[in-house]
């Protein structure tokens, strides 16, 4: 279920990004929000953001042999 916040002075949408996830997720929220693209990178006061419930997944963590 998507969560709608709206933004607070000098916010960004890596800054909504982090409050809320943790993480930057900005490629999920702008494919939820399209209009956000044409925005300037500090949001105005109050613009309506929805925000995508994401699928939690396993990161892959990559090895490298140092040695052979």
């Amino acid at each position: 279920m998507n969560r709608t916040v709206y933004s607070i002075q000098n916010d960004s949408i890596d800054a909504i990004s982090y409050r809320y996830y943790g993480r930057s997720v900005v490629e999920e929220i702008l494919a939820v929000n399209p209009h956000l693209a044409r925005a300037d990178v500090i949001l105005p006061i109050g613009t309506k953001v929805i925000l995508p419930t994401l699928i939690k997944t396993n990161p892959v963590k990559q090895t490298i042999q140092l040695w052979s």
